[in-house]
């Protein structure tokens, strides 16, 4: 039997006209609960490039250069144990596409204080420190 992982995950909080792109999830983990776009750190991996892969795979869009957020600890009911790193990004273009039906089943861009229910432990965490994405400064 092997030790439970503590797992890096990366979470995409993709900004626009004062909303953020939110995710119904499918699958396995948080089924039928709200998150933005993400997913697990590889190894070797940067923070950006984890964040900019799992845009692109999860919902094809173009978004600026991500910036760190906040970090969350999150331990969910069924005994799976994150650390969920959140980027912020700016929405550059493209229409969000549902790219992996067996994790996503939609899309919707979401004001960030009245986020769909139920929202996925990292963004129920999230709003519980306070944090808030517009109140992190795009790259440069």
């Amino acid at each position: 039997m092997t030790e439970p992982q503590v797992r890096v995950g990366v979470g995409v909080i993709i900004r626009k006209d004062g909303k953020v792109l939110m995710g119904l999830r499918g699958g396995t983990h948080a089924t039928g609960t709200w998150c933005c776009p993400g997913g697990h750190l590889e190894h070797g991996e940067s923070w950006q490039d984890c964040a900019l892969r799992e845009v692109a795979e999860e919902c094809g869009l173009t978004i600026s250069t991500p910036v760190f957020g906040w970090l969350t600890n999150d331990i969910f009911d069924n005994g799976k144990h994150y650390i969920t790193i959140a980027m912020i990004a700016d929405y550059i273009s493209g229409e969000p596409q549902v790219l992996e039906p067996d994790k996503m089943t939609r899309w919707q861009w979401a004001d960030w204080n009245n986020l769909p229910q139920p929202l996925m432990l990292p963004s129920i965490n999230a709003l519980a420190h306070g944090f808030n994405p517009f109140n992190v400064k795009a790259a440069a």
